[in-house]
């Protein structure tokens, strides 16, 4: 069966801000992630912040997921210190590869 949830959590120590994804990164599962974006991640919070996407516990990325990842991380690139993405699915780099877009994610990759 399959997991039609997300969750997200944010842990701020110092300047870093560690977002941890959880579950579906899927068409399925954007819309609530989307229009909650500014309440978690406003330009405010992450100024000058070491950016940290968490993604041990994705268990599925689809297109749409690879999509709005890529552009929040675009979004966020001229506000923040830095962006990493820590414990990327398999499914994240097959998608990079698809989208022509690999050697643009692979300085995030960790």
């Amino acid at each position: 069966m399959k997991n039609n949830s997300l969750n997200w959590a944010l842990e701020q120590n110092d300047d870093k801000i560690t977002f941890r994804l959880i579950g579906a990164l899927s068409r399925d599962t954007l819309l609530p992630f989307w229009q909650q974006r500014s309440s978690f991640l406003s330009n405010a919070k992450v100024a000058n912040q070491q950016l940290i996407w968490e993604l041990s516990e994705v268990q599925r990325i689809d297109s749409a997921g690879f999509a709005l990842l890529c552009d929040f991380m675009h979004e966020y690139e001229t506000q923040v210190s830095s962006q990493k993405i820590h414990h990327a699915p398999i499914q994240l780099e097959t998608l990079a590869d698809l989208f022509g877009l690999s050697h643009w994610l692979k300085p995030f990759l960790q």
